[in-house]
């Protein structure tokens, strides 16, 4: 089924917060969901964030506004050393912050998007490449994707001509390091591939597109058929096209790939979801990459609905509630507390379906 590519998502957002429409023609990139309708039987937000949901998600963006820098070298990071200091989760917080209504520049942390927005930027190397400069916090083409989506965001919110030119280096950069099967590595450069790293590249494009940046659309093609090529006959997926570990966490990367490609049905994204049911949280929350893991697994799920969506999001709630720290935070084996504080306030609150790439 074809579906038309829309500005609707960033308008409506913006419509209420006094912010300017997207008006940029759509690219080539992909054939884009209309906004998302809830099937008859699915619960509502009011639903699904019970009130200690909230109080959760409202700790959870204090303690990410109390860990920002607010002066000095990584003014508007979320931290002072570490991958806590890095681009990556300076645009996954901002991100987060995004996902409760908090434009930049307006809202109650409108200021700490600004400020998030500012430290990516200055970031932005001359050949495109978002990392820090002083790669204090070793940051790899993860942060470059994150980065992209979280600049594709507020360039589709503002309209902003320098974020505008910034992330158009950022995609360009992305567009010529995709190797021949289709994806990316650690570094910016054409070499093997994962599929980790790939989704990455995969969801910063399908945001800047969505926001009026050109994509070819023969890098969408590739990244359809490398992800397509990565999925095991019992509809998981492996780690790289040629082999490697099957995971939880790359078969939900496998499908949220296929989904942010304008991938929305047929048997492979069917088999990839019957697949996923397997692994409803449960329990603690542990398992290696959990965060990483989750935040793909809730997107893949919202987009399928009805009861794949229903059962899903009160499991990884009750499960991300219980487990939060006394000061709002996760602890995160991945990367610290403000990484693990922006997964899960991005997780949490995906039923408000405020941010534009996540509202397909």
């Amino acid at each position: 089924m074809q579906r038309q590519p829309n500005r609707r998502s960033f308008n409506k957002f913006a419509a209420g917060l006094g912010l300017a429409a997207v008006t940029t023609p759509a690219t080539a990139w992909g054939l884009m969901a209309p906004d998302r309708k809830a099937s008859p039987n699915e619960k509502t937000p009011a639903e699904l964030i019970t009130p200690r949901t909230q109080a959760a998600i409202d700790r959870a963006l204090s303690f990410l506004i109390r860990s920002q820098v607010k002066s000095g070298r990584n003014r508007g990071a979320f931290g002072n050393s570490g991958m806590s200091a890095g681009v990556a989760t300076a645009s996954l917080s901002g991100l987060a912050l995004m996902c409760g209504g908090h434009a930049p520049g307006i809202g109650n942390y409108g200021k700490a998007v600004d400020m998030a927005v500012e430290f990516v930027l200055s970031n932005v190397r001359e050949n495109g490449y978002i990392a820090r400069r002083d790669n204090m916090a070793h940051e790899n083409m993860y942060g470059h994707g994150f980065s992209m989506l979280f600049l594709s965001q507020a360039y589709g919110m503002t309209q902003r001509a320098d974020i505008g030119d910034k992330l158009r280096k950022a995609v360009n950069l992305t567009c010529r390091t995709q190797n021949n099967q289709g994806g990316w590595r650690y570094q910016p450069r054409k070499q093997d591939a994962d599929l980790s790293i790939t989704v990455c590249q995969i969801m910063g494009l399908r945001g800047a597109r969505d926001a009026g940046i050109d994509v070819p659309d023969d890098v969408r093609q590739k990244c359809i058929e490398y992800v397509q090529k990565s999925q095991n006959k019992n509809g998981s997926f492996r780690y790289t096209m040629n082999g490697g570990h099957t995971t939880f966490a790359m078969t939900a990367a496998g499908v949220t790939s296929l989904y942010s490609a304008g991938i929305y049905e047929g048997e492979a994204v069917q088999k990839a979801l019957v697949y996923l049911k397997r692994f409803k949280p449960s329990g603690a929350a542990n398992g290696g990459h959990y965060f990483y893991s989750n935040y793909y697994a809730i997107q893949a799920m919202w987009h399928a609905g009805g009861e794949y969506w229903n059962e899903w999001y009160p499991a990884i709630r009750d499960q991300l509630v219980k487990s939060q720290a006394a000061d709002g935070s996760w602890q995160s084996s991945e990367a610290g507390p403000s990484f693990g504080a922006a997964m899960a306030c991005i997780i949490l609150q995906i039923p408000l379906n405020y941010l534009p790439v996540f509202a397909a």
